[in-house]
């Protein structure tokens, strides 16, 4: 990987998840060699996400939370108020990161992220995400085109885990889901800004400055 590669990181706040998957396929088929990379945050109002290859019988009683199809990897999750969404919208080419290299990024990011707050989470060869006692805490999932990556990883700091309840979370039967908030006490806020932290440090990313440019070579 490059140096210092420049990131826009933007704090979306709450939003519906319909909008958001828009705007990453916008970006991502508008970019050129010199757009910037971006990392966007949220938490989104409750929703279900089906991936590409989504079963429905993984989606066991919604209920009145909607369920939208995602171009995304994997199959269902939910996401909602109390966990961080983040996007990552990165030129792979550039940064000279493969796929599997991304995937095990992201969890290797959430995994420190939790490991501050004393929670010992591992990854799963048999099925992405992170895991604390064998419950998941973390998930992922990802859509690459022409050599740029976007969607990201999902993780549960403080929230409402009934939902889950409603699905057959990432496809896993019998897996129970969990969040950091079982563990330790925790602060949205300060979650975020630690995970946000990790992930420019891993990926060796810097936050870009308004008005510098994003140059395809650095």
């Amino acid at each position: 990987m490059n140096a210092s590669l420049p990131v826009q990181v933007k704090d979306l706040k709450r939003t519906d998840y319909e909008s958001v998957l828009t705007a990453m396929q916008s970006f991502t088929a508008t970019r050129d060699a010199n757009t910037c990379d971006e990392l966007w945050l949220t938490e989104h109002s409750p929703v279900f996400t089906q991936g590409q290859a989504g079963k429905s019988e993984h989606l066991l009683m919604p209920g009145q939370i909607p369920v939208v199809q995602s171009d995304r990897g994997g199959q269902v999750t939910y996401h909602g108020p109390g966990q961080i969404t983040a996007y990552l919208m990165f030129d792979l080419r550039r940064m000279n990161v493969g796929v599997r290299d991304l995937v095990t990024g992201i969890e290797r990011c959430m995994v420190r992220t939790i490991a501050g707050y004393g929670i010992n989470g591992e990854p799963r060869a048999d099925a992405p995400g992170v895991y604390v006692d064998g419950d998941k805490i973390g998930s992922l999932g990802l859509r690459v085109r022409k050599g740029c990556a976007y969607h990201g990883l999902s993780l549960n700091v403080d929230m409402d885990l009934e939902p889950f309840g409603r699905i057959n979370p990432c496809g896993l039967e019998g897996v129970a889901v969990t969040h950091m908030a079982a563990f330790a006490p925790v602060s949205f806020a300060e979650v975020q800004a630690r995970l946000i932290e990790i992930v420019l440090d891993y990926f060796s990313l810097s936050e870009h400055i308004p008005g510098s440019p994003c140059a395809s070579t650095v």
